[in-house]
């Protein structure tokens, strides 16, 4: 199912007494989800994923534009005439029913036309177990479940009517490290063999690009970006998205241009034929570094780290925002830790220069 999404706008009415104009939470939204893809809504908490998925779903109402579904606009239509599975960060289960019976329960609540029989209900509800495998929990209460198992079957319970479009909002936020990893591989392989068009909120970048087809970058209810997520990785259109996506975080340094040449402090790091004269910010990808004890930059050394079949060179910079610059690069290199500095070569690929103003990329 196509969804598409035309200037949709969220206001809410301000409660500080102070500043009593309206909270924007969404604003100007325009996006067409295309049908069977999973598109994660990403951005730091308070920039408005989760409102625009409940405008999707129903339950906010827009102050302004439209919600289709295919070609039907279900702008107006009541949440439980969408056609919509909605799984919460907090599971949502029912404590006193068992797992069967969670899964049940959307199916028992079905009307008219849509209403099944209870041997069309047992095989939906043993259907979605299989699929998501708890199908041999099927007699548990959600207390006897780990945090892993809960969540699936909060899936479960949303595939089992085979929504037209499935929304996820921070599903992996209650779990630990192991089973948040495992279970976004069982979310990106349910809706594969689904091929449900899904929506998926997270504030976790690393999830986002990890699973998803197409990344919505947010904030303060504004999309900064949109596209696949290695393209949006290696091609941020501002300072914001750059300094969002990236584990480590991007390094960014206040730098100028002269004359054609980029400078960071005193050093020219590369050719910039294009760019005007003037103050910018530079950011460099922490595995963009090649060490080179003739090259480009220079960093006064602060420590090692080893990690496997990498070195992560945690250094610092006069002209650097970061707290501590990390270059990341292959454990064949060999650092003298006895040196003040260390000396680097750049990748041109990963340093993306930005408007000092704007925050626009430049280059």
């Amino acid at each position: 199912m196509k969804v598409v999404l035309k200037n949709l706008t969220k206001r809410f009415p301000s409660r500080d007494k102070k500043h009593p104009e309206d909270v924007i939470a969404v604003n100007n939204f325009d996006f067409t989800i295309p049908d069977g893809k999973l598109i994660g809504l990403l951005g730091p908490s308070g920039c408005g994923k989760s409102t625009t998925l409940n405008l999707i779903s129903g339950l906010e109402k827009p102050t302004r534009g439209q919600i289709f579904f295919g070609e039907d606009d279900v702008t107006k239509l009541p949440a439980e005439n969408r056609g919509i599975g909605l799984v919460f960060q907090n599971y949502a289960l029912y404590p006193h029913l068992t797992v069967r019976q969670n899964i049940l329960f959307p199916l028992q609540n079905l009307k008219g036309k849509d209403k099944m029989t209870k041997q069309e209900m047992e095989t939906a509800a043993i259907g979605a177990a299989k699929l998501v495998q708890i199908d041999n929990l099927m007699q548990r209460k959600p207390a006897e479940l780990s945090g892993g198992q809960q969540q699936r079957v909060a899936i479960a319970r949303a595939l089992v009517k085979m929504p037209k479009v499935l929304l996820l909002d921070e599903p992996l936020s209650n779990l630990d490290a192991r089973l948040r990893l495992q279970t976004r591989e069982e979310i990106r392989r349910i809706q594969k063999e689904t091929k449900i068009t899904t929506i998926f909120v997270t504030h976790d970048q690393e999830e986002a690009m990890s699973i998803c087809d197409q990344i919505v970058v947010m904030k303060d209810g504004v999309v900064h970006q949109i596209g696949a997520p290695q393209e949006v990785y290696d091609n941020p259109k501002n300072l914001f998205v750059a300094k969002f996506l990236g584990t480590p975080p991007i390094n960014v340094f206040e730098g100028n241009v002269k004359g054609g040449k980029l400078f960071i402090g005193k050093e020219e790091i590369m050719d910039t034929p294009d760019l005007k004269d003037g103050e910018v910010y530079i950011t460099i990808r922490p595995e963009g570094f090649k060490h080179d004890s003739e090259g480009v930059l220079s960093l006064e050394l602060e420590r090692i780290e080893v990690m496997g079949r990498d070195i992560s060179v945690i250094a610092h910079h006069d002209n650097c925002q970061n707290v501590d610059i990390r270059a990341i690069i292959s454990s064949d290199n060999v650092i003298d830790t006895s040196k003040a500095t260390v000396r680097f070569n750049l990748n041109p690929k990963k340093v993306f220069v930005f408007d000092k103003t704007s925050e626009e990329r430049l280059l």
